[in-house]
């Protein structure tokens, strides 16, 4: 077996392996991050062990510890089965789960120290692709060597021998991981042509973990960008999510796009990249949607936000209505309507990505909003106004708030100041209405129930235009006592009963 080095010793005594010398600082991650899971491993390793199999912690779960931020889900490979596994497993926590044994996954839940781990152990894996397939063809494999070498990139082709702790790396997965490579433990080409989703993963990682994709990658994606056209939507759209919900996607996005993999997965980005007509001037659309990405991340973080993938959508597809109404006035460029076109188009992709319907609605609604607030800079709004901007956003609100924030990247110090100012103002304001009307729950005066009461009728469509009208002249006049209401929707009714 190559590239092997003793880790760390049983005693848990820290043992000198100097594959790389100047690596001490990744060589103490690595072993303080086994020590912490000790309490799993020890145990795990000793109950294959006494079986007659090999047990090895490897990929991510490696790649994460030696760089000091290995989580709570721990990957295995081992030389058992998946019935052997299973059976082992069972006698080492009573929560395990077999979703996964068609490929040679078992997966468990278990507790020590006070602390809970997810562990997933899959048997050597040497799987086959088919040129025309979307999905491989499990295989089992016999050797630690052949199972790596499956892998995606070389950073991910590590291990650590549960049993001995020795270090398993036939790839020179450490020397990429110091110097901040990601290259493929086979040829890029063998690699790509096997699973295409590996050139999508390349940008993610590259995202990730800030990492240069060797120049020989960059290549082979260029040249087999096609083939990511036989993955399966589900695979893209999670991968892309994986991308996006990194902390700085626009390095991957680039890559995606430069290497022409985007044409085939998601279009409207590189379509933004518009020619610039020297005379009809306008910002550049691509780069300002790479920023505006990257201020709504700024934002999140800002505004105690988790990552919000809706978010980081809307931000990435805002303008790509743009091309479709790009149109030239004399010296001047517009983009009228590219909103409502954008929202649209955002909808025909997301669905096509077989994203969740709740994300396309959301994502589709921020787009069709995202230019509303730019009213409100150039001229006042009366309270009506600011209630129908929180009426229409709904529950989208913040995020909305975010988007629009992030909007703004015009270079124009004293533009960027009153468009700032301006929508604090707007928040502000809609937090003085909020207080006074509860406008965060925007609500006619009465009830359906109510309304069918005040009237005498049943359910129906003029419920439904009763609640209507009573929505929309709570939106323009605010918050009426409940008699007066009352009122207002039997003189309502007595009019239509007129025409």
């Amino acid at each position: 077996m190559s590239a092997i080095a003793p880790m760390m010793a049983h005693d848990g005594d820290d043992v000198d392996f100097s594959l790389v010398p100047s690596l001490t600082h990744t060589q103490t991650n690595a072993m303080h991050e086994l020590l912490r899971i000790a309490p799993v491993i020890d145990d795990l390793g000793r109950l294959f062990r006494d079986a007659g199999h090999e047990l090895y912690l490897v990929g991510g779960s490696v790649r994460d510890a030696l760089l000091g931020s290995l989580g709570h889900d721990l990957d295995f490979t081992t030389s058992a089965s998946p019935d052997q596994t299973h059976d082992l497993l069972r006698r080492f926590t009573p929560s395990t789960w077999d979703i996964g044994r068609d490929f040679g996954t078992i997966g468990a839940l278990k507790r020590a120290e006070d602390q809970e781990w997810q562990i997933e152990i899959t048997t050597f894996r040497a799987d086959i692709y088919r040129s025309e397939s979307r999905k491989p063809e499990v295989a089992f494999g016999d050797t630690i060597d052949g199972d790596l070498v499956r892998r995606d990139f070389t950073v991910n082709a590590m291990a650590v021998d549960v049993t001995t702790r020795t270090f398993v790396d036939p790839y020179g997965g450490l020397g990429d991981l110091a110097d901040g490579i990601l290259r493929t433990p086979s040829t890029p080409e063998h690699s790509f042509s096997d699973d295409p989703l590996r050139m999508m993963r390349a940008a993610r990682f590259a995202s990730r973990l800030g990492f240069q994709v060797a120049p020989e990658v960059v290549r082979a994606m260029t040249e087999m960008a096609e083939r990511i056209q036989i993955v399966s939507a589900e695979r893209i759209q999670a991968e892309l999510s994986g991308l996006l919900l990194t902390d700085s996607p626009r390095v991957g996005l680039d890559l995606l796009v430069s290497t022409g993999i985007a044409d085939l997965i998601l279009p409207e980005l590189p379509a933004l990249q518009l020619e610039l007509d020297e005379h009809a001037r306008h910002k550049d659309v691509y780069q300002h949607t790479l920023t505006v990405l990257d201020q709504a991340i700024e934002l999140e973080k800002a505004r105690g936000h988790a990552p919000d993938l809706v978010n980081r959508l809307a931000a990435l597809l805002h303008d790509i209505g743009k091309p479709a109404t790009r149109r030239f006035e004399g010296p001047k460029v517009t983009f009228h309507h590219h909103d409502i076109v954008g929202a649209k188009l955002a909808t025909k992709r997301l669905k096509a990505l077989n994203f969740p319907t709740q994300v396309v609605k959301s994502v589709a609604k921020l787009i069709e909003l995202h230019l509303r607030f730019h009213g409100y800079s150039e001229g006042a709004w009366t309270d009506s106004a600011v209630r129908r901007y929180v009426r229409d956003a709904g529950d989208e609100l913040e995020r909305l708030h975010m988007l629009t924030r992030a909007d703004c990247t015009t270079r124009n110090r004293q533009r960027a100041t009153r468009l700032r100012r301006a929508y604090e103002e707007l928040e502000w304001r809609i937090d003085e209405l909020a207080s006074q009307e509860e406008l965060a729950a925007l609500r006619p005066h009465l009830d359906g129930t109510e309304i069918m009461a005040v009237l005498g009728i049943g359910p129906g469509r003029v419920v439904g235009e009763a609640y209507a009208f009573l929505l929309e002249h709570r939106t323009e006049h605010g918050p009426v006592a409940h008699d007066e209401a009352v009122e207002l929707l039997r003189r309502w009714w007595a009019d239509r009963g007129e025409r």
